[in-house]
Order: C-alpha cells, then structure tokens, then sequence
C-alpha cells in the first residue's frame, strides 16, 4: 500500500474515546476498533492483515519505535507519545499503551495498544525533540539517535529516562 502524502492538519481527537488495536507478535494488525478505521480513514478491512507500521508518521523517530518494540518484547508495557499517519495524509497525536496477549498457557501471541488524545501542550514539548531525533536519524543512524536521547534526557536530570519522559514532561514544562 502507497504511503499517503502528508497534509499540515491536525485531525481532532474525541475526548475519552479509545482508538484499540491488537497485533500479533510481529506487529500486524489482527484487529481494529470502529474509532481506530474512522480516524485513520481506513476501512477495517484495509487494516487488518498490515503492519502497524501503515500508520506510522514519517515525523515520528525510528528510536522510539525500537525502544517500544524492545519494552513490550521484553514484557514490559511502554507509554509513548505518538504522531500518526492519516490514509488521506492527516495526522493524529496520541497516548498509546500496551498490553500483552497471552494464550492459556501465559506465552505472548500479541499486543493490544489502547490510544486516547494527548495534550497541545505535551506535543508541543515533543514535536522539537522528535524532529531532533529525526535529523540525527537521518545523519548518524538510530545509533546517534539514541545517544542524542540519552543525553537529552540526562541534561533534564539524571532520574529522567525514556520510560517517564511523559510525565516528566509535565514537571518540567
């Protein structure tokens, strides 16, 4: 599928309404809400089957994903902010959580990722960094980039990592 042309507008969020997805151990997608196809544009049917990766904003930091992907393997859940890509070239920020599926036996299958709408403010703060991120990215590789997050975070104080920089955001701005 055709990567969409990116549109400067922000597409507005309902409050207290949950865009819901379930993935499978790779990150493709096995099931989307009724909310998550109406903001994204696309039909259920055109989710289902893709990787997550369809949504993915090409302003949103490759490091972060690694991050994400190496928390929630590893089993642990992981609380990002994240800009996404609308099907007609829109974009949404969101609060996105996880949860891990497990069979009966408690071995993973999946992940279920539960977004709402974030703050002006917290994209704000972020929107710099991730552009940071991103041109670092683009010159040193992923490498760099985590480098430049680690001593981002570091020079705000030394209890600051990847894993809080959420709510941190909110003491320190």
């Amino acid at each position: 599928m055709q990567r969409p042309k990116t549109i400067d507008e922000e597409i507005e969020l309902k409050n207290n309404v949950y865009i819901e997805s379930d993935t499978d151990l790779k990150g493709i997608i096995t099931y989307v809400n009724d909310y998550f196809a109406e903001i994204s544009g696309y039909t259920k049917e055109e989710l289902i089957g893709q990787p997550h990766s369809i949504v993915r904003h090409p302003d949103m930091p490759r490091i972060l994903f690694k991050i994400l992907w190496d928390r929630i393997q590893s089993g642990h859940n992981f609380i990002a902010a994240v800009k996404n890509l609308a099907k007609d070239g829109r974009y949404y920020w969101v609060f996105t959580d996880f949860d891990i599926l497990r069979d009966n036996e408690g071995n993973p299958i999946g992940y279920k990722a539960s977004r709402k709408k974030i703050s002006k403010h917290v994209t704000d703060v972020l929107e710099p960094i991730y552009k940071k991120l991103v041109e670092v990215e683009k010159e040193g590789g992923m490498e760099a980039s985590e480098k430049y997050l680690t001593d981002f975070l570091k020079s705000h104080g030394d209890d600051i990592t990847v894993d809080n920089m959420l709510e941190e955001i909110h003491r320190l701005y």
